[in-house]
């Protein structure tokens, strides 16, 4: 190679290197100012980026039950001057509520809304109780304390942080008005209520999570199921939709067990709403 071929080389070689640099200096510029794209940049990643909507189970992870049923049997003792453990009430009655739909499942029951499996459980515990002296009227208003159910601290403050980016729904075996009553009582808000009634199925059966997928013209995969209760959420990704487990210690009362998903068995694991909506970028 010739001296005059050697000196083109290297002075092609150092444009080039200079050109390289010039480019590569500007790419935060270029960046920043939203000219050149950077698939790294993107906000949304990994599971979240697919969801659309998020159905939340009610009783025990928007609201709790417990210390609401309990308030609420002490308003009625007070009125009524029934000595009676409002804890160990509390616990018979949401204790009730997996046989008695159950019974529905097997077909020993026709389709039945969780209203009156309730009445037929309170009815029950009146007798057991010796709650004697309650009319009528009485009986369908303490019945109707689970439409006003309280919420969790961070429930309505975390629902407007996830409505922000996805669709909030209900998924709940709670009857569509029941469930309507209890947001309107509390501020919830969903963008939608759906209900297992809907379905004419009560959750795990796969027909409750399909349906509201099916309602919300999403694949179950676009679909998570929020909730702090695991069984629902495995029969939920059997259906096909994806899991967010919400840690509740407090919802059967103080000193239980709780899981706290230690083998990672769901999407994600939160430690309430605000969390949640954290973890999704919401």
């Amino acid at each position: 190679m010739s001296a005059n071929s050697l000196k083109s080389q290297q002075r092609i070689s150092n444009i080039s290197r200079r050109n390289f640099l010039t480019r590569t200096s500007l790419l935060p510029l270029g960046v920043g100012l939203g000219i050149i794209p950077v698939l790294a940049q993107s906000a949304e990643s990994g599971v979240a980026s697919n969801i659309k909507a998020l159905t939340f189970d009610v009783f025990g992870t928007v609201v709790d039950w417990r210390a609401s049923i309990i308030r609420e049997g002490q308003l009625l003792a007070a009125r009524k001057s029934f000595d009676v453990d409002w804890a160990e009430f509390a616990d018979r009655w949401r204790s009730g509520y997996g046989p008695a739909m159950s019974k529905v499942r097997s077909g020993e029951l026709p389709w039945t809304k969780i209203d009156d499996l309730h009445r037929m459980i309170l009815d029950d515990l009146v007798v057991e109780f010796n709650l004697e002296g309650l009319t009528e009227a009485e009986l369908v208003n303490f019945n109707h304390a689970w439409h006003r159910l309280s919420p969790w601290p961070d429930t309505v403050a975390g629902l407007n942080k996830l409505k922000t980016k996805f669709i909030i729904t209900t998924l709940s075996n709670g009857n569509v008005s029941l469930l309507t009553n209890m947001a309107k009582n509390a501020g919830m808000p969903w963008d939608a209520i759906l209900s297992a009634e809907l379905s004419g199925h009560y959750k795990p059966d796969p027909e409750a999570y399909l349906k509201a997928a099916d309602l919300l013209s999403l694949a179950p995969e676009q679909v998570m199921m929020v909730a702090a209760h695991p069984g629902d959420l495995r029969a939920a990704a059997r259906a096909g939709l994806r899991t967010a487990y919400v840690i509740r210690p407090l919802e059967r009362g103080p000193g239980r067990p709780v899981n706290t998903n230690p083998d990672g068995e769901f999407d994600y694991t939160a430690n309430d709403f605000l969390d949640l909506a954290r973890q999704l970028g919401a």
